[in-house]
């Protein structure tokens, strides 16, 4: 016998509601930690040569940001979906699918700066110039049909949040400058396009996280020790990953 669960939201209010918060931060964090430099791949392989600690936590910053961005799409979809049910469906997935593809190009980000430190900073550049000409020639690859979701899905989101009155009008265009946000490996903090996505994203998310986490009961005991377990084996993960 099935025990039904008609009020149940994946993931949960908690994961949705601080995902919405923590991950426009990260991101706009990870912006302002390497706006001192360039942002086009040279200066960003050179800025890496000259401080790796900075940069590999400024794009983890915007990686791990971009990466929470899902379960806080899937909150306001939820609430546009409540009243506009074909907005929150196109612009959920676009947006989502979306960052998958953001999440590819940070993969590359991540072997293109260990080149630096195994090859050389000039056989570092020489591999990624090649690589985006390879990118610009090759025919089919999934995550180059989705580049387009990157940029329409944030602007469709904004509309069905505006029409479906789960933001407000200032809010759902800060949702909707996010699509300015560039795409590519290697692409650093661009002024002021980079700063105003960011910034549109903590305004449209982070009110919202609040708000509805403000509306709510906090975690039961049980659910705060099994976060603390799975925090402990991450940490453990991290530095005792098997290697080879």
């Amino acid at each position: 016998m099935t025990r039904q669960c008609g009020t149940f939201a994946f993931p949960g209010r908690w994961v949705g509601r601080l995902a919405a918060i923590l991950g426009p931060l990260l991101i706009l964090t990870g912006m302002l930690m390497r706006i001192q430099y360039h942002f086009f791949v040279p200066h960003q392989l050179a800025a890496y040569d000259h401080n790796p600690g900075l940069i590999t936590a400024a794009y983890a910053s915007v990686a791990t940001g971009t990466m929470l961005l899902w379960p806080a799409v899937l909150e306001l979809a939820r609430r546009i979906g409540a009243t506009h049910p074909r907005w929150a469906i196109w612009g959920g997935c676009l947006v989502i699918f979306g960052l998958f593809t953001r999440t590819f190009k940070y993969g590359t980000d991540h072997l293109a700066f260990h080149l630096v430190d195994s090859q050389g900073l000039p056989t570092a550049l020489t591999v990624i110039d090649y690589y985006y000409v390879a990118w610009r020639d090759v025919g089919w690859h999934p995550f180059r049909m989705l580049s387009g979701a990157v940029v329409v899905g944030w602007v469709v989101l904004a509309i069905g949040a505006y029409r479906s009155g789960a933001l407000g009008l200032s809010r759902s265009l800060s949702l909707a400058v996010v699509s300015i946000l560039a795409l590519g490996t290697l692409k650093g903090t661009q002024i002021p396009q980079s700063l105003i996505a960011a910034a549109g994203l903590c305004i449209a998310f982070i009110p919202l996280g609040v708000g509805l986490l403000r509306a709510g009961q906090r975690p039961s005991n049980r659910a705060l020790l099994w976060i603390a377990v799975l925090l402990a084996l991450f940490v453990l993960g991290q530095f005792y990953a098997p290697r080879g």
